[in-house]
């Protein structure tokens, strides 16, 4: 006779499976502060892995936020937008470029806080980053930033630092490429 598993063991691992099924954070400390962010690896996986790929790599450490977009300097775009965007790595520090996970799959909006891969086509996302500074619908699928209608892949979203977030959106800025960059220190992984 099979010996039944014991009601109490099963209670204990209760703890370890809820903790499994969090969605990973980062930390992103950078010259100007610092900002925790949830992955969510559960709604946009593809996307989320291609970031912590980077992140575990340490490939995002000693690179910078070098553009801001904001109201005022977009002077050709009919549809305005703010953001700020990292992590634009070289030709020989990047990875294979990733399928886009559109927003009308993954659910998740382009949000105050979210951020989302930087693309300039379909499927072409590698390392660059941006957060979403005010809610930025035409950001999502569907909306008209970019002409092909796909928009882009959100995969989380700041949870503490968001005040970082518009800091650097406010430095001097050459147009939009913010002068000096704002280095980003590190990016790793937090329990939380």
């Amino acid at each position: 006779m099979k010996k039944a598993f014991p009601f109490s063991a099963m209670i204990a691992l209760v703890p370890m499976l809820i903790f499994t099924d969090q969605n990973p954070k980062v930390l992103i400390k950078t010259e100007r502060g610092e900002i925790a962010v949830e992955i969510y690896q559960d709604k946009a996986p593809v996307t989320a892995a291609n970031f912590l790929k980077y992140v575990d790599a340490k490939l995002y450490d000693g690179s910078v936020f070098h553009r801001t977009v904001t109201m005022d300097n977009q002077p050709n775009n009919t549809v305005k937008i703010e953001v700020i965007q990292g992590g634009q790595l070289s030709a020989d520090k990047s990875f294979p470029a990733i399928k886009l996970e559109r927003t009308s799959i993954t659910g998740i909006k382009h949000l105050d806080g979210v951020i989302s891969m930087a693309r300039s086509g379909p499927d072409t996302a590698t390392s660059s980053f941006f957060f979403c500074i005010n809610d930025q619908p035409e950001l999502d699928f569907g909306g008209k930033r970019n002409a092909d209608g796909q928009g882009f892949a959100a995969f989380g979203r700041v949870i503490a630092g968001m005040e970082v977030v518009r800091t650097i959106q406010r430095q001097p800025a050459d147009g939009q490429n913010l002068n000096p960059p704002v280095k980003i220190i590190s990016i790793t992984r937090i329990a939380g």
